[in-house]
């Protein structure tokens, strides 16, 4: 059966207290810089704080257990968080395009290049640290959008970095349209970003299977199980937010007793659980005389004989 599902919204409010203290110090570097690559990259600080609000509702949502109209519980609302920051991500980069073509168009000298430097790079620091612990979080707890989030602002460091050199090379070269030069080149990052962020998220809304590791473990365990009086077969499995669902079908002999059936169903259930804890496994006990039986899945999990 599967686990209660940990609380992950201080994760949330961390990536919310992350984006706040971003915003201010990139604002203050690109104020006292004028820079439109320092503009478009407190616009995607804006973006990771939309994202990381609605992560941290999501997440809400995707914590409340099974009820009358949710027998599987929310775990998909994490779907949800992901597809808008997606959005969001396109929206900041039509507005960071926008500031850079009018710059691009009208140059303008640059001002304390240093110091704004120095205040970018410490954002950019923040946001490494933080997407680090979101990534670590979400790979352990299986929460897509913890590890959305984390990869997110792991994009804004890279853009962070590459915006820091952008303004130093101008400020070292006074060729000042390499400036918005780099503010486009952001917006085109972050649209790949958007681009990547939806797909991921529609696959998961699409009851993706499991990783096929997972899978390989996990038939390899049932083909544990088998033997002369013992098969199984139409493996299915899926993936749900950090919730994880299989099931398959236990071919037995037809004079097997039920309390005989049902014990070796649990001890199956249970060896699978120890390896993958709060995994939902659902195990169709069929006779194996009865043709009707067999070859009624067209996609499985193939179980080694």
């Amino acid at each position: 059966m599967p686990q209660n599902r940990p609380n992950l919204t201080k994760f949330a409010w961390l990536s919310i207290g992350a984006a706040v203290v971003t915003i201010a110090m990139k604002t203050v570097a690109w104020r006292i810089t004028g820079s439109v690559g320092l503009l478009s990259d407190a616009a995607e600080s804006v973006v990771n704080l939309a994202a990381a609000i609605l992560a941290l509702a999501m997440l809400a949502v995707a914590a409340r257990p099974p009820d009358r109209s949710h027998h599987f519980g929310h775990d998909k609302a994490e779907y949800f968080s992901a597809a808008v920051e997606g959005f969001l991500i396109f929206v900041a980069a039509v507005l960071i395009i926008i500031s850079a073509v009018e710059r691009l168009l009208h140059p303008q000298p640059l001002e304390s290049v240093s110091i704004g430097a120095v205040i970018s790079t410490g954002a950019a620091v923040v946001n490494g640290v933080v997407g680090v612990i979101l990534i670590r979080a979400g790979k352990k707890y299986r929460s897509p959008t913890l590890v959305a989030d984390g990869k997110h602002l792991w994009t804004d460091v890279v853009t962070s970095v590459g915006v820091v050199v952008g303004v130093l090379l101008v400020w070292a070269t006074k060729w000042e349209p390499l400036d918005p030069i780099i503010a486009l080149l952001v917006g085109v990052n972050i649209i790949v970003t958007g681009v990547k962020l939806i797909k991921d998220s529609t696959q998961g809304l699409m009851d993706s299977t499991l990783p096929a590791e997972e899978n390989t473990a996990i038939a390899s365990i049932l083909a544990g199980f088998t033997n002369a009086d013992v098969t199984f077969h139409g493996l299915r499995t899926r993936l749900a937010g950090s919730g994880r669902f299989a099931v398959v079908d236990m071919l037995v002999p037809g004079d097997w007793t039920v309390r005989r059936s049902h014990d070796l169903m649990e001890d199956v259930e249970q060896t699978v659980d120890r390896s993958y804890p709060g995994i939902s496994m659902q195990i169709h006990v069929e006779p194996k005389e009865d043709p009707r039986a067999y070859n009624d899945f067209d996609v499985e999990v193939p179980i080694p004989s």
